[in-house]
């Protein structure tokens, strides 16, 4: 099954880093991947986005117009890429960084509270993978112990003590995503 998803939010929410860990998530799962990044010269601060493709089949092109996932953290992403999702597709957001949520109805939509879920741990850093459970637990994309693999894959080996942290975000993350 092909999934096409867009991560977008400012430089520093860990835009790149989800997609990435995505991106290692399925390649352990035997799909074929894209992940294909974009950020501004600024980078912490400024826009970034990324894309990443999940397919068991060959995937013929990392540029699209559309996706099936959308998934916005501060509100010029989403006035950006709120139009992009497909009919029928998702799309999730953190309610912290969005003032004008989505007011389309051919889309299923989602909220995740990362941000204060992230205070509530005493951790900004856990923020990005609060989002990725909401993610998972709305579409699951790979199973949780390949995303566990995955961190340790992107993570820096002086890093690894903190994969049992990130573990527990994702699985807040995967409680606390909410229809709207």
């Amino acid at each position: 099954m092909k999934h096409e998803i867009i991560i977008a939010g400012f430089g520093g929410q860990g835009v790149l880093s989800m997609g990435k860990i995505l991106a290692y998530s399925g390649l352990m799962e035997g799909k074929e991947v894209s992940w294909m990044p974009s950020y501004g010269p600024e980078q912490r601060g400024g826009t970034a986005n990324v894309t990443v493709i999940l397919n068991d089949e060959r995937i013929s092109s990392p540029v699209l117009n559309e996706y099936d996932i959308v998934v916005v953290l501060n509100q010029p992403s989403m006035d950006k890429f709120e139009s992009k999702v497909k009919k029928g597709g998702v799309l999730i957001y953190d309610s912290y960084g969005i003032h004008q949520p989505t007011k389309r109805t051919d889309i299923k939509v989602f909220k995740v509270d990362a941000m204060d879920a992230a205070t509530e741990m005493q951790n900004s850093k856990a923020f990005n993978m609060i989002v990725l459970g909401g993610l998972l637990k709305v579409v699951p994309l790979v199973k949780l112990e390949n995303v566990i693999e995955g961190l340790k894959k992107s993570l820096p080996e002086r890093h690894h003590k903190l994969i049992p942290m990130n573990e527990t975000a994702i699985k807040k993350g995967m409680d606390i995503v909410v229809e709207k």
